[in-house]
């Protein structure tokens, strides 16, 4: 399969030459945070020196929750390909208020919140189309990438999720072609914390678990992005075996953040991304409203109104921009004096390590962590040094710990997070490919 042997003397490290094919969904001008994972490692996979193709959706056609047009769309050294699709996304955004829902649905209501129309829409999605509505891209990235292994001589398919329905793609790659096929599952599957908002029936659900099954279990490797989501999986399907899933985190790029960024003049704590009632903040409301200095609030990316009030009701400064691109959202979390970083609170959430951790991690400030203090995440940042994690319902700690970074000035050592670099993690990467080669 590998073509040839270089060394590239700057990393020490031995490349097998791989003919990779990544089949995502998301890819700029899609935004959000599931484009980073393989944008960045594309990047340095091709740089280490492996040939890269990417089989993607055309954005004209694509449903995005959101779109970021900073993103670059052509990457050297990475050949991209998109295709056409089908997607019934459409006609859920008809009947849920004309938006593309969000992870988690962060950008609709959620529970009897969700109104009828809204819950009539899930249970359609959850259980009609199975995994997701985005399996009608299936067999236009299927079409092109059976001529790809056919024409470059394709070795080795990786398929990203979610939309998990992508799986089912590098599942019929295997069963027709002499590939290495790498899973990667950046969230769980049937185990997602949003499951419940889906509605689905006992029928839909067993479903839902025959094909994770079959997919887990005919994959070469098993990509995750945390131990316990390893852990998770080892546990659903113990057939598997220790050795067929490796972990490989998320992580930042050094290259997005080059820039020196001031700390804004107001003592300022910000949060980047998705959050929903999941979101258990309870601790930290009563924290915020038991302090007597004031603060400013920063939230960047999607923020229900119910959450909104609740945090305005604090007393303190509240910003909410709405979702930004990539660049500027570094920025004004840059600016800010301390970062929030708060888990889902779900069943089996000690796995939940989302990319924007490290991008914390990167920007050097401290991080208050709100979330199973048994978890990876916390654990994360015990090694590191950047901050710590505190139980839903603590407020107290919160409350000292908010009032500390305030009396002292604070920025982490990031050289401690270095292992976390997209670069280094994708030498990994690469070096697991070798050793299913």
């Amino acid at each position: 399969m590998p073509l040839f042997v270089s060394f590239h003397s700057d990393a020490d490290h031995l490349c097998v030459v791989t003919k990779l094919l990544i089949i995502t969904y998301y890819w700029p001008p899609s935004g959000g945070a599931g484009v980073q994972r393989w944008l960045k490692m594309a990047t340095y996979l091709a740089q280490i020196g492996h040939e890269v193709h990417v089989v993607t959706v055309n954005p004209e056609v694509a449903t995005y929750p959101h779109r970021d047009e900073s993103l670059p769309q052509e990457l050297e050294g990475v050949t991209v390909h998109r295709t056409d699709t089908r997607e019934p996304y459409r006609y859920y955004a008809m009947l849920s208020g004309g938006k593309i829902p969000s992870a988690g649905f962060a950008n609709e209501g959620t529970g009897t919140k969700a109104g009828p129309l809204k819950r009539l829409a899930r249970f359609v999605r959850g259980n009609l189309y199975l995994p997701d509505p985005r399996k009608g891209w299936n067999p236009f990235a299927e079409r092109k990438a059976l001529e790809l292994i056919d024409s470059h001589g394709i070795d080795t398919v990786i398929t990203t999720s979610p939309p998990h329905s992508t799986q089912l793609i590098g599942l019929s790659l295997k069963k027709q072609c002499n590939i290495r096929w790498l899973v990667d599952m950046r969230d769980p599957w049937t185990g997602i914390y949003y499951a419940d908002e889906l509605r689905q029936t006992a029928w839909a659900r067993q479903r839902n678990l025959d094909m994770e099954c079959e997919v887990l279990s005919t994959a070469d490797c098993i990509l995750t992005v945390s131990e316990q989501l390893k852990r998770d999986f080892m546990k659903l399907y113990p057939a598997l075996g220790e050795g067929k899933i490796s972990v490989i985190p998320n992580g930042f790029d050094p290259d997005d953040f080059t820039e020196k960024i001031p700390l804004d003049t107001e003592f300022t704590i910000g949060y980047m991304g998705t959050i929903t009632p999941k979101y258990d903040i309870s601790g930290l409301l009563r924290a915020l409203g038991s302090m007597e200095g004031k603060l400013r609030l920063r939230f960047i990316g999607e923020v229900p109104g119910e959450i909104k009030q609740q945090l305005e009701a604090t007393g303190h400064s509240c910003e909410f921009t709405g979702y930004l691109p990539h660049d500027e959202a570094l920025r004004r979390a840059g600016g800010c004096a301390m970062l929030l970083f708060v888990i889902p609170r779900t069943e089996g959430n000690e796995g939940i390590v989302t990319g924007k951790l490290f991008e914390y991690l990167a920007l050097g400030r401290p991080i208050l962590g709100i979330g199973p203090v048994n978890g990876d995440a916390a654990a994360i940042l015990a090694e590191t040094g950047a901050g710590r994690m505190f139980s839903y319902e603590e407020s107290d700690g919160v409350c000292h710990f908010i009032e500390r970074k305030q009396m002292v000035p604070y920025s982490s050592d990031t050289g401690k997070s270095a292992r976390y670099s997209r670069k280094y993690l994708s030498k990994q990467l690469s070096d697991l490919m070798n050793s299913h080669s």
